[in-house]
This record gives C-alpha cells, sequence and structure tokens, in this order.
C-alpha cells in the first residue's frame, strides 16, 4: 500500500510544541553522528512526521524512545533543526496514543 502523504501528524505535534521537522533537508549528517547508529534516527523518522506517515512513526516507537538525546545529531545539523526537541514530541504523541487505546 502506497504512502499518503499529509500534513496531520506535523500539525497534531506542532499542537505540543515547536516541531520544525519540515526544515530538515535530509542530507544524513545526523544520522551519521548518531551514537547509536541507528540509520532510521533522525533522518528517516522526521521524514515519516513530516509527510504524515503516521503508522511509520508509531512501528518506530523502539527508536524513538531508544534516542539519547545527546544533541550530537543538532550540534552537526546544517539546517539547525531542533532535532532532540522533535524527538521529545514524538514521545510525547507517542504517549498520547498509546493511552487513547488503553
Amino acid at each position: 500500500m502506497p504512502a499518503v502523504v499529509s500534513s496531520a501528524l506535523a500539525d497534531e505535534l506542532a499542537v505540543l510544541g515547536e516541531f520544525d521537522a519540515g526544515a530538515c533537508m535530509n542530507c544524513g549528517v545526523c544520522t551519521a553522528v548518531c551514537p547509536l547508529g541507528l540509520d532510521l534516527l533522525p533522518r528517516r523518522l522526521l521524514r515519516h512526521a513530516v509527510l504524515g506517515m503516521t503508522e511509520r512513526v508509531q512501528e518506530e516507537s523502539e527508536a524513538v524512545f531508544s534516542c539519547l538525546l545527546c544533541r550530537a545529531c543538532e550540534a552537526n545539523c546544517p539546517a539547525g533543526v531542533h532535532i532532540a526537541e522533535d524527538v521529545r514530541l514524538l514521545r510525547r504523541w507517542l504517549l498520547g496514543k498509546w493511552e487513547e487505546a488503553h
């Protein structure tokens, strides 16, 4: 099933705080310096959120909560994206979805 691009998820995240993942240039510098070495963090994860791929973000909740929030990615981001804050917002959103389901 093809992914459907939607701003709904980014809009939900923006209500929780400043979600600036849309500024990501998808250059991969953040992924290269991530101490966890997870290919998903943060580049693909933020792209999934920006494109409104809700199910993909939910499927990757383990990676979201694995992030160390060390900000190595932010320190090297040429676009100045506040990656750690974006991950925090994704955590809050995922916890809210989990609470809704239970």
